[in-house]
């Protein structure tokens, strides 16, 4: 069968032949062993449903064997034949273009060159899947093939679960990962619960079908790495020969050297994985390997004193980089992490002094060994920070949960009213106030033809809208707008792209929605191919996450979670092609709530009306929120929305005098 035949089969009606394991593939981290037997015996049941009996015998067999090597049911067997990526949207077998726009997507992030463990349908973050098995990922994009204008398919956690009656106004796909009752979201329960073959956790746009490789992280690292020097050097200073240094080269993680070389400093990311390094060395997301502390040092010392601008991956933990140059006295301007703390007991963090090898064998064999091994790693972290903190370096967390998980260990990490810690978010300090309560926050697109040109012709319409709305900017937003013209003209010679011809930059709504628009007229005029519109969850509006996107909100409604429920379903009623919710993103199982979308623009009058008003709300939901929480540049922003657009109404807060607080008796 062809590639179009093979979609619309789904489950095969035979039984495919079971597949080895591919050679060298980067496999996912075997998941604890957590399930009673009786559990145990549950997981396969639940498995076993998606085939006809007379397949059960042998496939039990083979799914208990996976659930004992694996601590999962992938079903590899059922892996397609065909190549996974992203396709032009005419090759896939569609009765509605906007369901083919999805089925691209989803490839996208099954792509191997763009999923961090493909074979485990895991695109990033060690855990943030797509589907839970392969038998989802085949009754999906057969019922997407299916799929007509007034249908909706219903996904729980990666399961389909069926297309449903709709109307052509409505998604075409909504997404939920991991939507728990709240006593049920701790680690562990995402532990049993996926094992069980019932939830998943979706990430942020990796179970919304979003991810477009680590180009999304260059952008917001790149932002925040510039901005951060600017906070720490002379005005006039050049970042050149100065030093960054974090650590994770994986999936999201993996930007950071490519955004450091944009930035214009020296970058030093240590990784513990050797193919998560060398592959990011491969794609060229990184200048030089290093795998021994000497080199390191006298490459670095070298850097320095040459004002160079280099990014090198330091193959080891990042543990003994800053414990190494506080001996050899190598002065750290900009200091962060950005691992994967939102799952340390699972090959997200890694302690020092023991090989990756031995810490895999750890995590399988006595789990609790090694999470003890980790929280004394997080201690020992936190100290050399400390170290470096004191000689002048500046650390940000950058919502991994370094901080909080370093806390939870009995790391010095915490301020001294032993609430707040010691080190700001890098949205308290930088991304809040100078990017979300403006409302500029991570607009992307992919180019649904597959064609490089046609990324090109949207790269310069995007640039020529953000000019010509830069010359009638108010002061207060020039800066966001230049950094992000400098960032579209320069993205192609950057080398942004893994996987779908995809881009993003930070715009305000207003550059949002004329970006789309522009693209919409070309689309019509047949300029270039239909275009998904999407963003980051890690956004203005969509995400609920104390520690991370909300951390500059300071009206004790930072631990709420209305704002992304308001967000994905307000962007449902106004025209997205397919919304997400989902627990965990980003920073952990239990620890944040964040919605996305996605939407297909396709030269239509339709898709005029849709990006008007959903691109509206999607971000003035969020800025709303900040001004109400009294952020002074979100109410800046949400007045001028008001003022250009008359039927946007929004409840503004009224400032309290601290004096007159203060003289209560309480």
């Amino acid at each position: 069968m062809n590639f179009q035949e093979q979609i619309k089969q789904g489950i095969p009606s035979e039984l495919p032949e079971a597949k080895p394991y591919p050679a060298g593939a980067n496999r996912a981290p075997k998941r604890k062993d957590i399930l009673s037997a009786d559990e145990k015996q549950l997981a396969i049941r639940n498995a076993l449903r998606y085939f006809p009996k007379e397949w059960h015998k042998e496939l039990a067999a083979e799914f208990s064997k996976e659930l004992k090597d694996f601590g999962r049911i992938y079903m590899y067997r059922f892996k397609p034949n065909y190549e996974l990526k992203a396709r032009s949207i005419s090759d896939y077998p569609a009765k509605c273009e906007q369901a083919a726009a999805i089925m691209l997507m989803i490839d996208n992030n099954l792509d191997p060159a763009v999923a961090q463990h493909p074979e485990e349908l895991i695109t990033y973050g060690g855990n943030g899947a797509v589907f839970q098995n392969w038998a989802q990922y085949l009754l999906a994009m057969k019922y997407l093939s299916e799929m007509e204008e007034d249908q909706t398919l219903h996904m729980y956690s990666g399961h389909p679960m069926g297309l449903f009656p709709s109307s052509k106004d409505a998604p075409r796909v909504v997404v939920t990962n991991g939507m728990m009752i709240p006593n049920y979201s701790q680690p562990d329960d995402w532990e049993k619960f996926n094992a069980l073959g019932v939830t998943q956790y979706g990430q942020m746009t990796a179970g919304s079908f979003m991810y477009i490789g680590p180009q999304g992280i260059v952008h917001g690292t790149t932002i925040t790495v510039m901005n951060a020097f600017r906070k720490v050097l002379e005005k006039g200073e050049s970042p050149k020969g100065k030093i960054f240094l974090t650590a994770g080269l994986g999936g999201m993680s993996g930007a950071q050297p490519k955004a450091g070389n944009i930035a214009n400093c020296i970058t030093v990311c240590a990784e513990v994985n050797p193919k998560a390094a060398i592959k990011r060395h491969e794609q060229g997301w990184v200048d030089e390997l290093v795998d021994n502390m000497p080199e390191l040092v006298a490459r670095v010392k070298k850097a320095q004193a040459g004002e160079e601008v280099v990014s090198i991956a330091f193959i080891g933990n990042v543990v003994d980089v800053w414990e190494s140059f506080i001996e050899e006295d190598i002065f750290i301007h900009l200091g962060s992490d950005q691992t994967s703390l939102h799952n340390p007991w699972s090959g997200g963090y890694y302690p020092v002094d023991i090989s990756y090898e031995e810490s895999n064998r750890l995590i399988r064999e006595e789990p609790e060994v090694f999470k003890e091994k980790v929280q004394a790693t997080l201690k020992r972290h936190a100290d050399a920070v400390n170290k470096h903190t004191a000689k002048g370096t500046y650390f940000f967390d950058y919502g991994n949960a370094f901080l909080l998980e370093s806390s939870r260990a009995g790391g010095d990490v915490m301020a001294e009213n032993g609430i707040d810690f010691k080190y700001p978010s890098y949205v308290q300090d930088i991304l809040g106030p100078m990017c979300f309560d403006y409302g500029f926050g991570p607009f992307r697109w992919v180019c649904t033809s597959g064609k490089p040109e046609d990324l090109d012709k949207t790269d310069a319409i995007a640039a020529k809208v953000l000019t010509e709305i830069m010359a009638e900017s108010p002061e207060e937003i020039q800066q966001q707008m230049q950094d992000n013209i400098t960032w579209i003209n320069d993205a192609k010679q950057n080398k942004l792209v893994v996987g779908s011809q995809a881009r993003i930059l930070y715009a305000d709504a207003e550059g949002r929605m004329k970006i789309a628009k522009a693209f919409n007229d070309a689309i019509e005029r047949g300029e270039i191919g239909p275009v998904v519109l999407g963003r980051d969850h890690h956004d203005v509006s969509g995400t609920d996450s104390p520690f991370r996107e909300t951390s500059n909100i300071y009206d004790g409604s930072r631990f709420t979670a209305d704002m992304a429920i308001h967000n994905v379903i307000g962007d449902s009623f106004r025209g997205a092609t397919w919304v997400s919710i989902h627990n965990g993103g980003g920073v952990g199982w239990g620890e944040v709530i964040n919605g996305g979308f996605g939407m297909l623009l396709d030269g239509s009058s339709d898709a005029e009306r849709r990006l008007k008003s959903m691109l509206l709300f999607d971000v003035n939901n969020g800025i709303a929120r900040r001004s109400w929480a009294r952020n002074e540049e979100a109410n800046f922003a949400i007045k001028r929305e008001m003022e250009r657009t008359p039927k946007l109404k929004v409840t503004l807060a009224n400032n309290v005098d601290d004096e007159l607080l203060s003289s209560l008796s309480l």
